[in-house]
């Protein structure tokens, strides 16, 4: 009898040995990414079959805001994140104390500026309201357009993280309402004009293209990244990965797709 259950045992044990090893190969070839739904998720999706076939299994997990996706990843629930721009990055870390590293720049998404009330960005009246992302990275981002375009004078017009304290003339003394990114094409029936994402612009039925009023050009420095951690950036995966959204037939469907709202930056 002793014998029988000791055999009993040797056997499930030796069960659950192989179930888990079977387990621990198969999450070795999954690779998880955090992105929002447009462009990110949908260049991830066409990236989806090329690394399959080389045995990696993209798993795409996709968010409404720029905050989620990066905590996400430093807390090691999510290997990666694609929606983001250095400068954005740059700030976060510093604000939160993270250290994520970029791994490769995919596109360009050129920054627009839009109105449901005027057509052209002269009929902007004084005292007009204004709203623009309440993050560092994109709250600069637009104030950056403005300068650009004579609608404000900035300190430094170069400044990747000029605020509104910066600025040094307002001469039609524009009304700042500073939102979450996400929320402003919700705001285009309740303020004069809104410095909106290409991705959330895209995702609310605006073409950046036709319907901004004001827009970056295609030399824009921000472009948008593939972005994890110190320990992961090497893995054998992470570099599939990069190279599949850096590949030609990627270029191909972003400049096919998007017709110039979002540019491949390769």
């Amino acid at each position: 009898m002793k014998l029988l259950i000791l055999a009993i045992v040797a056997t499930l044990g030796l069960l659950l040995l192989v179930g888990c090893s079977s387990n621990d190969e198969e999450d070795s070839h999954i690779l998880t990414v955090a992105a929002t739904a447009i462009p990110h998720a949908e260049i991830l999706k066409q990236v989806k079959p090329i690394l399959a076939k080389e045995g990696v299994d993209l798993k795409i997990k996709v968010f409404a805001d720029y905050v989620q996706p990066n905590m996400q990843v430093v807390e090691k629930h999510i290997d990666l994140n694609y929606f983001q721009t250095k400068p954005y990055l740059d700030a976060f870390n510093r604000q939160h104390g993270t250290h994520l590293v970029t791994i490769v720049g995919v596109h360009i998404e050129p920054f627009g500026a839009y109105s449901h009330r005027y057509k052209n960005i002269d009929q902007l009246p004084d005292d007009a309201t204004v709203a623009i992302p309440n993050d560092p990275s994109n709250n600069s981002r637009a104030l950056l357009l403005l300068a650009k375009h004579g609608l404000i004078t900035l300190k430094d017009p170069s400044d990747a993280l000029a605020t509104l304290k910066d600025i040094t003339a307002n001469p039609r003394h524009l009304q700042f309402k500073e939102l979450e990114a996400a929320m402003l094409p919700r705001t285009l029936d309740e303020v004069d004009l809104a410095l909106i994402n290409t991705n959330y612009a895209l995702a609310a039925g605006l073409d950046p293209q036709k319907d901004a009023l004001l827009i970056e050009d295609k030399d824009s420095p921000y472009v948008n990244y593939l972005v994890g951690r110190p320990d992961n950036k090497d893995d054998p995966r992470v570099q599939k990965l990069a190279k599949a959204l850096t590949s030609p037939a990627i270029k191909a469907f972003i400049e096919q797709k998007y017709h110039g709202a979002v540019l491949p930056a390769f």
